[in-house]
């Protein structure tokens, strides 16, 4: 069975931008995140570990400059620089 439902303007933008590739479904896309979002798939652990990241200050601080020197286009060491480190 099809069926039509009829979405926000920023719900839509929103899912487009979840799209793993432009061309993928509304269908496809939703399915994805209904199988990831699976209870079996979050787990109490993974749940805690994860409120236990965004609780810590100085972790937030890290992630929110490691994601400006990004955008700023500073992606670290080439990965072919650090397997030429001793013992990698």
């Amino acid at each position: 069975m099809i069926t039509t439902i009829q979405l926000d303007n920023k719900i839509k933008d929103k899912l487009d931008k979840l799209k793993v590739h432009h061309r993928e479904s509304y269908n496809e896309l939703i399915a994805r995140l209904i199988e990831n979002c699976s209870p079996s798939k979050m787990d109490k652990e993974s749940l805690i570990e994860t409120i236990e990241v965004l609780s810590d200050p100085e972790t937030m601080r890290k992630i929110a400059e490691a994601v400006e020197r990004i955008n700023k286009g500073d992606l670290g060491t080439p990965i072919e620089e650090v397997r030429k480190e001793p013992g990698l």
